[in-house]
């Protein structure tokens, strides 16, 4: 057949059911169409142009292609490429980049045919494109930015900036991340590179009597399959406890459905996967442990050694039922959240290939470092033998803090000494990685007569599913946060995560605390029409300020914007009909006792080129961008001759990419590493440093772990703090989300917007649409369409306000912002539709026609 691709004339005479998007990554070699979730044609990453029409490339088939025009974004010509990318880049519509070039063609066809569209009619033409990262208003303004250029002919101007914080700067690599130029780690090549696949448990409980792999390795094309039994060095892999085993062994139970049996490495993807269907294994098929509350019965069959239960954390200050029995008002609830899937658009990959004495590893994990000490475990190697390579990813949210494969590709390069690369579909990443904890939360709230609260019990449960992953940190911090951002001086509180056979459940934004948040929020509101109170002046009385304490008995000195922020929505709450509000707080920095630190190393390489080495995970929220701006204010060096290397070879550490932290260690220590550099530029040129080496570190140590016995209780070194409106329209549907947020400091106004609005659709959804369903511990879809991610037309108008309450830890006072954007979300929703329909919501999600059906 005969086609033409990007103004070439091409020729096809292969399998005329080869999907359009394989025929471009695998055989022309173009990969800005990425493959997000193919065949499911839900998320839009592989969107091009055919015949002046948007196609989903991953279900269309050549045969279709047949005397067509097909053109992706290397084919749009220069200025269109210049328009698209500086306007993206402008508005800051490229967070982790992985949905933009799909979003590009997409907007392509649409300013085609619609050379002046409305935020509306662009909002329904990315009806087929997802994005989990901006929240998709970003992304309407620069398409509408776009076209108003092309419409008048005329070029947008490339942005620029000095560097300074405080300032709009473009986006790290967002020029190439706009186009798809940017390779992620599935776009990688090397020569002779192999592909390995991977065997899934078909039970989530089962004893695995035999594994028998003889098919599968006598299959033509296959190259070696893995069993446990190759293993070289420890089998058990976790960020905090190791019960989570690469493999599964004859003669183990396996514990949920995403464990893995076996692997394949063949000569291609597709000879890998069938092989890996070859593979017979026998099981003594059990029933699945799916309740956490049963999971805790004496009687209830253990999932790991050591019991069911993982974690227990207890607070208990003052005296809880004295203040019970003389509260004015009391607030009973049991309330629920739900298992949520992470979303982030690219599905895991890793490459590894031999190195020196061991492996090279690209990684897209959330902490090289965290990856090489589990690497080596996995291989029995020093560290100093397994090298990790970051690439930056499209998008974590939490989700890539454990490993996934790239475990099995640094064991299957290592032992065969070729290079490997392993790819998850998208039905096996969402049955394979971590989610967020559902919780059941017993809550009882009491305050006075005069509207102050006075007392809290909570009794938490938190679903950890199969393994450990962070799960006690997860429902240590829900203990931890459970008092919301207010002063309560009687607490008593027991959070617990219990293993069951369902999803593991780990990281993801919020971490545990969105869940709680939506509990005390929905029980003030609660008080507050029991005792006649304003809803407002009640949070602001009772809100944390200098001197107050938190759950855990931390005594805040400074920077506590808690107050701050409702009253930058104070008029918006007061002049609007129905209006839900909420307040949150979120710690910055994992705290709780674990000493936190990082490094960093700034190389002078030449005068137009200097390194910045460390070692946090960049996945859409701008901790290089952030990077570079602390170099570049420091020193005053020009932000356009600064890159970004994040490798294990440079030691420049750092721990996970988690907890709203990465920002003000980084900060501090380019800070300290400035110090000396600054110090030699005001006698000397960057010529005369070339080969110089600049090194900065800060660490935290002095926080203290829930329930120790210390003079003074430091949780946390730092909170951010924020307060949400969410206003209905008179049809009871939420019209705009106002979003008031204390950062310390704006270093970045874009992407501090950015990350706001994208919090905000994430807890959009999570309020009312998105849920993982299990039944008897299975998925009952792995469809990424059927996770109830909100679209671009269903995400109603955002307004962020930015709040600026110096904390003493931070860099210029800065707070984290990556997580506090969604925390208080889900309750602002729920008691919004409370003032609309009277119904008080205890469970989540609140299902969309829930809204579409409310009568006042």
């Amino acid at each position: 057949m005969e086609f033409i691709l990007n103004n070439i004339s091409k020729s096809y005479n292969g399998n005329p059911d080869l999907p359009l998007l394989s025929y471009l990554r695998e055989i022309e070699g173009i990969i800005s169409p990425k493959d997000g979730c193919a065949p499911q044609a839900a998320c839009g990453t592989c969107t091009v142009e055919l015949n002046g029409k948007a196609v989903l490339s991953c279900v269309f088939p050549m045969s279709k292609v047949e005397n067509g025009v097909v053109v992706t974004t290397e084919g749009l010509g220069e200025y269109k490429q210049s328009v698209m990318t500086n306007a993206f880049v402008e508005k800051s519509g490229v967070q982790c980049g992985f949905c933009i070039p799909g979003i590009v063609m997409q907007a392509n066809v649409l300013i085609k045919n619609n050379p002046e569209p409305s935020r509306d009619e662009i909002a329904k033409a990315l009806t087929p494109n997802l994005c989990r990262c901006t929240g998709y208003k970003k992304i309407i303004d620069a398409i509408e930015y776009a076209a108003e250029a092309i419409r008048e002919n005329r070029e947008i101007p490339k942005p620029k900036s000095d560097g300074k914080i405080g300032k709009k700067h473009p986006k790290y690599d967002a020029d190439k991340l706009v186009l798809g130029q940017f390779p992620y780690v599935a776009d990688i090549k090397f020569p002779d590179m192999l592909h390995g696949a991977l065997k899934f448990s078909d039970h989530p409980r089962a004893k695995v009597i035999s594994i028998n792999i003889d098919k599968a390795k006598d299959h033509p094309g296959v190259i070696k399959v893995f069993t446990s039994k190759d293993i070289p060095g420890n089998r058990f892999t976790g960020l905090i406890i190791p019960d989570w085993p690469l493999m599964i062994e004859e003669g183990e139970e396996t514990r949920y459905v995403g464990d893995i049996l076996a692997g394949v490495v063949a000569t291609d993807v597709q000879t890998a996967r069938n092989a890996v269907k070859l593979i017979d294994v026998e099981y003594k098929i059990l029933p699945p442990l799916s309740d956490p509350e049963l999971a805790l019965n004496e009687n209830s069959p253990k999932i790991h050694p050591k019991g069911n239960l993982l974690s227990d954390t207890v607070i208990n200050r003052g005296d809880v039922e004295y203040a019970l029995k003389n509260a004015a008002y009391i607030s009973e609830g049991t309330y629920y959240t739900q298992c949520i899937e992470h979303g982030y658009m690219e599905p895991e990959c890793s490459i590894a290939k031999p190195g020196a004495d061991g492996v090279e590893v690209y990684s897209q994990g959330q902490g090289v470092y965290e990856d090489r000490k589990q690497l080596a475990k996995i291989l029995g190697l020093p560290e100093k033998n397994v090298r990790v390579i970051f690439v930056p990813n499209g998008g974590g949210f939490g989700g890539k803090e454990d490993l996934s494969v790239q475990g099995h590709a640094a064991m299957y390069a290592y032992l065969l000494k070729k290079s490997v690369k392993v790819l998850l579909t998208r039905d096996e990443s969402i049955r394979m990685h971590p989610k967020r904890h559902p919780m059941r939360m017993k809550y009882t709230l009491g305050c006075n007569k005069e509207g102050k609260l006075t007392v809290i019990k909570a009794d938490i449960l938190g679903d950890t599913g199969a393994y450990a992953s962070v799960g006690m940190k997860v429902l240590e911090r829900a203990a931890g946060h459970a008092a919301g951002p207010y002063h309560i001086p009687n607490v008593g509180i027991v959070s617990k995560a219990v293993y069951t056979n369902n999803l593991p459940c780990g990281a993801m934004r919020g971490f545990g605390v969105n869940q709680v948040a939506f509990a005390i929020e929905g029980c003030i509101d609660d008080l507050c029409e029991q005792g006649g109170f304003d809803r407002w002046q009640f949070r602001y009385d009772n809100a944390l300020t200098e001197g107050a304490m938190t759950a855990t008995g931390q005594i805040v000195n400074r920077g506590a914007g808690v107050r701050e922020t409702l009253l930058g929505v104070k008029d918006i709450f007061l002049n609007a009909k129905y209006a839900g509000i909420a307040c949150g707080m979120k710690n910055t920095g994992i705290g709780n006792g674990i000493q936190e630190e990082g490094r960093v190393k700034i190389e002078i390489v030449s005068p137009s080129k200097v390194i910045l080495h460390h070692g946090w995970t960049d996945m859409g929220q701008g901790v290089d961008t952030i990077a570079v701006q602390f170099l570049c204010h420091e020193s005053g060096i020009d932000p356009a001759i600064v890159e970004i290397k994040v490798d294990t070879k440079e030691e420049a550490s750092a721990g996970m990419t988690t907890a709203s932290r990465a920002t003000s260690i980084i900060g501090n220590s380019i800070a300290k590493a400035c110090i000396q550099l600054k110090e030699d530029l005001k006698s000397k040129s960057l010529s005369d440093l070339v080969g110089n080496v600049y090194k900065g570190q800060w660490a935290c140590n002095w926080t203290t772990k829930v329930g120790d016995d210390v003079d003074e209780i430091i949780t946390h070194y730092s909170y951010s703090y924020a307060t949400q409106i969410v206003v209905l329209n008179d049809d009871g549907k939420i019209d705009t989300v106002y979003a008031a947020h204390d950062a310390g400091k704006i270093i970045n106004p874009g992407l501090f917007e950015g990350q706001i609005e994208g919090s905000i659709h994430m807890g959009l959804g999570y309020a009312l649409t998105e849920d993982i369903e299990q039944e008897n511990s299975v998925p009952k879809s792995t469809r990424l369409r059927k996770m109830g991610i909100l679209r671009a037309k269903e995400t109603p108008k955002m307004e962020v306000i930015g709040i600026e309450v110096p904390d003493p830890h931070g860099p210029y006072g800065v707070k984290g912002v990556g997580e506090i954007g969604l925390v208080p979300t889900a309750a602002a929703v729920a008691n919004a539709f409370y003032q609309y329909d009277g119904t008080r919501y205890y469970k989540l999600p609140i299902k969309k026609r829930t809204i579409e059906q409310g009568k006042h």
